[in-house]
């Protein structure tokens, strides 16, 4: 497991840094999803904006309590379901940025530290005023620094540490249960 500083958290359009950390995913279930996100990326040059059509690449955090059993979850407010924070790339080919900037900003808590390699991929259906369209999603484990304290932002109304017994209660996903058993192995193995 390697950490991110933010020396290494800087913006990038080289596309084939965005290409790598796809590429160093290599779990076998995902290998499906892997090979559509670069193909996504070969063929579309706009594939880091979020204009892009059908679908576009976004960025994720599993953002993890300092006492590593509880995740964050917050209730987006245009989805109005619950989530991991994330958002677009917007041109930014470094993912592990852009889930730490998101993270960042949904959560308010300073001195996030991201994990490399990305944990997890998912492609998912996003539908809002009308526009349904796919974000190509690459996931990243998040840990918050002691005495982390949440701000949250209008993105989410409300947003809350949840414990692995509390999980069933919140309607997530398989991705997001895919994603939050992926972060759960790589704690563990430290």
């Amino acid at each position: 497991m390697m950490r991110r500083h933010r020396s290494d958290l800087a913006v990038s359009t080289d596309r084939s840094r965005a290409w790598l950390e796809i590429s160093r995913l290599r779990a076998p279930d995902l290998a499906t999803t892997r090979t559509a996100m670069l193909d996504l990326l070969v063929t579309r040059a706009d594939a880091l904006e979020r204009s892009c059509r059908p679908g576009h690449f976004t960025g994720s955090a599993l953002v993890v309590h300092p006492d590593r059993r509880r995740v964050l979850l917050l209730l987006h407010t245009k989805l109005d379901r619950w989530l991991q924070p994330g958002g677009h790339a917007d041109g930014d080919a470094n993912l592990a940025r852009v889930a730490w900037r998101e993270a960042t900003e949904e959560t308010g808590i300073v001195d996030l530290e991201v994990v490399t390699p990305a944990i997890d991929l998912d492609i998912h259906q996003v539908t809002h005023d009308g526009d349904t369209h796919l974000h190509h999603d690459v996931r990243y484990l998040v840990l918050a620094p002691e005495g982390a304290r949440i701000a949250g932002n209008h993105e989410s109304q409300d947003i809350r540490w949840v414990a692995p017994d509390e999980l069933a209660g919140y309607g997530l996903d398989a991705g997001t249960h895919r994603m939050i058993d992926a972060g759960r192995r790589v704690l563990s193995t430290r």
